[in-house]
């Protein structure tokens, strides 16, 4: 079984099936590589950003059997921010100390393609210090369907008109089969990637998620792993301009008020193995992030010592996964979140959207 690691460690070309062994491995062992993989990037360094989350609406053209989030009859409550109630929160949450405001909205019928156009440069304009990461590749793809842009187009426009880099989102798990249930008529696997590749070839940078613990399998987890880093790898094959994926961000499957039926979830070793594997496998993709908002905080610090070094930021209002069970509703201060990091042992440094540091704590 060590060997298929040392085949991982170095970088191998196995399948998927055979990479699906590392989960044999005991977790210690697996723990012990992907630590020594951070520890040589990041020293005990924990990222984290001040950051707000806005979500447009939830009101949506699609049906996902996981989401809590969109409007529908365990939700029954729809609603549309305007562009003048997006900006003000926005405004406050600079004020307040963001550097970042990450949009990401439901596929939402009613809104104009001008629209989102709109809510960028309102935003650039007002603030124009402020990092704009919006516009997740399954919103992209919906523009693209619904308004017949071509995402090239839609990706440019939002390039030219204030977007500074791509959440990660609507990735959830690549497996065909597995896709086609939980999330029909979502964009493609293939699709996504595209989407993502060509936004990188404009000199931009994203994050990839895998949304995990429902109904996919260890070897599916792995697949979407390794078409990550094979993706990756191709932009740096083909473009020596700055661009590419920034972190990878295992989502984990929240379970409450959704259509999704899962009875079994996954163990804590079973997620800090999933993280590690990711930290070991992927080492064309900088930042292994453990989402806090998924996790909880106690795991997602665990989580640090099992190849993860980034936590996500303070959010300040989250909810997506808050509406599926996640104890994420109302963020998270720096105070708080600087006192986590410490009391578990590393050293929390505050990042702007990129990684750049901007504070040693």
């Amino acid at each position: 079984m060590k060997d298929i690691l040392e085949s991982a460690l170095c970088g191998d070309e196995l399948s998927a099936q055979e990479f699906s062994k590392l989960y044999e491995l005991d977790l210690f062992v697996l723990g012990d590589a992907a630590d020594s993989i951070r520890q040589e990037k990041y020293q005990k360094k924990t990222f984290f950003n001040i950051n707000r989350h806005i979500n447009p609406s939830n009101i949506c053209a699609d049906i996902c059997k996981f989401c809590a989030f969109s409007a529908h009859r365990k939700n029954p409550n729809p609603y549309e921010m305007s562009i003048d109630e997006i900006l003000s929160q926005a405004i406050q949450s600079a004020k307040n100390g963001a550097k970042e405001v990450h949009i990401v909205s439901s596929h939402n019928p009613n809104y104009t393609y001008e629209w989102y156009l709109n809510v960028f440069r309102e935003i650039k304009k007002a603030l124009p210090e402020l990092h704009i990461k919006a516009l997740t590749a399954a919103e992209v793809d919906f523009l693209d369907r619904k308004f017949n842009k071509g995402f090239e187009r839609v990706l440019e426009d939002m390039a030219e008109n204030g977007v500074d880099s791509m959440p990660g989102g609507g990735a959830e798990i690549f497996a065909p089969k597995v896709r086609e249930y939980i999330c029909k008529g979502k964009v493609k696997a293939h699709r996504w990637l595209e989407i993502h590749k060509y936004w990188h070839s404009l000199g931009k940078m994203s994050n990839a998620t895998m949304l995990f613990g429902h109904i996919e399998s260890r070897e599916d987890r792995i697949d979407h792993m390794l078409q990550l880093r094979d993706a990756q790898s191709e932009k740096e094959k083909v473009d020596s301009k700055k661009g590419g994926f920034n972190a990878f961000i295992p989502l984990l499957y929240q379970k409450q008020n959704n259509y999704l039926k899962v009875s079994e979830f996954p163990s804590g070793q079973e997620i800090l193995k999933t993280i590690a594997i990711a930290r070991i496998l992927l080492h064309n993709i900088p930042h292994i992030k453990a989402y806090w908002a998924t996790l909880g905080l106690n795991l997602a610090l665990v989580a640090q010592e099992f190849g993860a070094d980034d936590m996500d930021g303070t959010i300040e209002v989250e909810s997506i996964q808050s509406a599926a069970g996640a104890k994420s509703r109302h963020g998270i201060s720096k105070d708080e979140l600087i006192y986590q990091i410490k009391d578990a042992g590393f050293i929390p440094v505050e990042r702007d959207s990129l990684y750049n540091e901007c504070g040693v704590y």
